[in-house]
């Protein structure tokens, strides 16, 4: 009987016990303050590369004139893009051009060529750069920082479709007109791709209408197959005089127009626009 008192009440104790430890369990689990909940840790920014500066120019480079540009600058990237260029520099005063943001200074670009005011259209940015087209050089860019001139708008936009011989006109993007043209021969063809008006010039002879030229940045891709008297020169949109020539290739690389087209192109087009050449 003892025993079995002991056991009962052990039993009991026991249960007491383990009802007592689950009360208290169930207390704890309900007023425990649920932990702060943890917090991860700020992500970064990331790094933001510092921008190229630009290389001081040393002494003795060339000069880009009407006449030579200089070796080692990059081929143009999308020479024959017909997309609109809408931006052009002028430059402050005669600036050093490099071959890569940050690169090496390979020439000088003064402010006005000949005789005409240099505005070069921008074809490319990158952080404190720009790249332009270069003149006196065929389907070259020159990268120059941004602060080396005044970043001016272009509006206009020429397109020379070699196949079909004609000319197209655009105006913040829209086409004004196209006109059926003479281009170069298989032996002095126009040169492909992107290059610009730098201005306008006068001409002699009858043949030229009486009318000032257009003067591009492209030069012959062969000057030896040119006469010797053109080929220190540069390719041109000017008039003809005799209107059967249009449509065909028979030119010294120039673009030939009518001349009332002519006096179209001259009283519109600025210095800076692109031509782009395609076939």
């Amino acid at each position: 009987m003892s025993v079995i008192s002991r056991s009962v009440t052990g039993g009991v104790l026991a249960l007491a016990l383990g009802t007592s430890a689950v009360v208290a369990y169930a207390n704890r689990e309900h007023d425990e303050t649920p932990a702060a909940p943890q917090l991860s840790a700020p992500v970064s920014a990331p790094a933001v590369p510092p921008v190229p500066t630009a290389a001081p120019a040393r002494p003795g480079l060339p000069e880009i004139s009407y006449w030579q540009a200089a070796p080692g600058f990059p081929r143009d990237p999308a020479a024959l893009s017909v997309a609109a260029v809408a931006e052009g520099l002028r430059p402050a005063g005669r600036i050093a051009v490099y071959d890569a943001p940050g690169g090496r200074a390979r020439a000088f670009l003064p402010p006005s060529i000949s005789g005409l005011p240099v505005i070069v259209p921008i074809v490319q940015r990158r952080p404190g750069w720009l790249a332009v087209l270069m003149p006196s050089i065929n389907r070259r860019v020159a990268w120059v920082p941004e602060s080396a001139g005044e970043v001016q708008p272009l509006r206009d936009q020429l397109v020379a479709d070699l196949s079909d011989r004609r000319l197209t006109w655009l105006r913040d993007g829209r086409r004004q007109d196209a006109w059926t043209v003479a281009v170069g021969s298989s032996r002095t063809p126009t040169p492909l791709g992107r290059t610009f008006v730098m201005g306008r010039t006068a001409t002699h002879g009858r043949v030229y209408a009486g009318l000032d030229a257009l003067v591009l940045g492209a030069v012959p891709d062969d000057r030896a197959a040119v006469a010797a008297s053109l080929r220190a020169g540069h390719t041109a949109i000017h008039a003809w005089h005799d209107e059967s020539a249009l449509g065909r290739s028979i030119s010294n690389g120039c673009i030939r127009v009518s001349p009332k087209v002519q006096r179209t192109l001259l009283r519109h087009l600025p210095e800076g626009v692109v031509l782009t050449v395609v076939k």
